[in-house]
């Protein structure tokens, strides 16, 4: 069921904070049945970033899949710099109900990875009358969410942002990014270094959520620890399932693809079917 030459066409639409590239995966031609499930890329992602993932999350799921890249970042507008320390709030409370608005998108699932994790689970908790399109949510599968800043988190990211700066990673992300690599970088990892953003904190979102959520995590993820999902564990009225993989990063379906995509295909057959 993966998608065909003219489904991983890219395409464009225009939201109130820009235009934003996006591509389909899996069976375009959807019926009323079939939920679309929208991926959402981490703080330095785009939709070339997830390479094949979304059509092989498509293939293992039979569903069609969403990919796009965000304002400031792939082939999309480019944003304003400084991003203000709540730009995640805003993806998850404007951005992407506009997008799942414009493209009439109903049922949906939505999977994040880091950034794009904590983007879904603020749009899964946020006020049902703020964002009226949340009422088509089915769930959320969350890979290496962050719900608070850790101090593991920031060198993590101070060590990229020396690696950006004297090393070759500005060029590895260039040719993802373009014109917006700045945007793309430093609207990430100058907002996670402002000392304000040890503050940052979405678990009262999560408080709220009241579908079923999964988290994924790497035991050795070097962003993050296990207690962002235990928080999540402990928290989510709905329930959430939690899958912590060995020999595994940050990026779980990069490091971890075959159980990745069997744990994603399984919660989102439970939720639909």
């Amino acid at each position: 069921m993966g998608g065909n030459a003219g489904e991983a066409a890219l395409h464009h639409t225009d939201l109130p904070g820009g235009r934003v590239e996006y591509r389909w995966a899996g069976p375009r031609l959807r019926d009323a049945a079939l939920p679309v499930i929208v991926l959402l890329h981490e703080g330095l992602g785009s939709v070339a970033l997830w390479k094949d993932f979304p059509d092989r999350l498509a293939e293992a799921t039979g569903l069609p899949v969403l990919v796009y890249s965000r304002v400031g970042y792939g082939g999309s507008a480019p944003c304003a710099l400084p991003r203000p320390l709540t730009y995640m709030h805003e993806e998850g409370e404007r951005a992407l109900p506009a997008l799942i608005a414009a493209l009439g998108i109903g049922r949906h699932i939505l999977v994040g990875h880091s950034d794009g994790a904590s983007i879904a689970l603020i749009y899964a908790g946020a006020a049902r009358e703020a964002v009226p399109e949340r009422d088509g949510l089915l769930g959320v599968a969350a890979l290496a969410p962050h719900v608070f800043c850790e101090e593991v988190s920031v060198t993590a990211i101070r060590a990229a942002g020396r690696a950006y700066a004297e090393g070759d990673l500005r060029s590895r992300l260039e040719k993802y990014h373009g014109s917006n690599i700045d945007c793309a970088f430093h609207g990430w990892c100058d907002s996670w270094l402002n000392p304000d953003f040890m503050k940052w904190n979405i678990e009262g979102y999560v408080d709220r959520i009241d579908v079923p959520v999964l988290v994924i995590q790497g035991e050795g993820d070097e962003y993050g620890t296990a207690a962002q999902v235990e928080s999540i564990a402990r928290r989510v009225p709905a329930g959430a399932g939690v899958l912590m993989l060995p020999d595994c990063g940050h990026s779980p379906h990069r490091d971890q693809p075959g159980a990745t995509l069997d744990a994603l295909a399984g919660f989102a057959a439970k939720l639909y079917r």
